[in-house]
């Protein structure tokens, strides 16, 4: 592995609280709105995101708030949810 693609040793990570590390996860793992209409019908990166969220609700001690979470990424996973419209453009027609 190179330095750039080491992972930090988990010393450093001690220094941070496992809610911490999960949000930074969270945000890591979010579609910014750049990337929005490239990655909103990709399942691995939809469901990835909610899983995400999930364990930051998990760790908020929110168990209902991560079961939603949860069966949204089941949903991403098993097909049985697709990408809503672009909210900008549902807009425009007002």
């Amino acid at each position: 592995m190179s330095k750039s693609t080491q992972l930090p040793k988990a010393s450093q990570l001690n220094e941070f609280s496992s809610l911490e590390l999960a949000q930074a996860l969270m945000e890591k793992l979010s579609i910014s709105p750049n990337d929005w209409h490239r990655l909103k019908s990709n399942r691995n990166v939809r469901a990835s995101e909610q899983v995400a969220a999930a364990v930051v609700f998990l760790l908020k001690d929110q168990p209902q708030e991560a079961l939603l979470r949860l069966q949204q990424a089941t949903g991403w996973l098993d097909r049985s949810i697709s990408a809503p419209p672009c909210p900008s453009h549902g807009e425009q027609k007002k």
